[in-house]
C-alpha cells in the first residue's frame, strides 16, 4: 500500500471504490432503460462515474503520476458536484431526472459533495516530496 491508501486513505478508496460501482451500475441502467427521457443527467452520471474510476485507481496507487492524477480527478469531482448541483437547482427542468452530483449529491446524503472536499484535503498531506518530482 502506498501512503495515500493506508489509513483514513484506506477509507477514501473504499468509499470512491463504491461510488464507482455505484455510479457506473447507474450509469449503466439509466442509457440503456431511458436514455431518450434525460441524456444529459445520463450521461453525466456516466461522468461521474468515470471520474470515481480513476480517483479510486489513481489514489490507490503509489507514485507522482497517480498523485498527479488523483488531484485532477477529485479536483474534477469537485469541479463537477459544485456546477451540476448549482445548474440542477437553478434550471431544475435542464435537470428532468437526479444525477450523482444533482443538488450538490443530496440524493447520497450530500457525500458526493463532501468526497471531494476530503479527497483534496488527504491529498495535500500525503503531497510527495518535491524532490521526487
Amino acid at each position: 500500500m502506498t501512503g495515500r491508501a493506508t489509513g483514513p486513505g484506506r477509507l477514501l478508496v473504499a468509499v470512491y471504490g463504491v461510488f464507482a460501482l455505484a455510479a457506473s451500475a447507474r450509469a449503466v441502467f439509466q442509457i440503456a432503460t431511458k436514455f431518450d427521457e434525460a441524456p444529459i443527467a445520463y450521461l453525466l452520471s456516466a461522468v461521474a462515474a468515470v471520474v470515481y474510476i480513476v480517483a479510486t485507481v489513481s489514489l490507490a496507487r503509489p507514485g507522482v503520476r497517480a498523485y498527479r492524477l488523483s488531484v485532477i480527478a477529485v479536483t474534477t469531482e469537485l469541479v463537477g458536484v459544485l456546477v451540476v448541483g448549482l445548474l440542477s437547482i437553478v434550471d431544475a427542468q435542464a435537470f428532468p431526472h437526479e444525477t450523482v452530483w444533482s443538488g450538490f449529491g443530496r440524493g447520497y446524503g450530500f457525500v458526493p459533495l463532501l468526497l471531494p472536499v476530503l479527497g483534496l484535503l488527504w491529498l495535500r498531506r500525503t503531497r510527495p516530496d518535491r524532490a521526487a518530482r
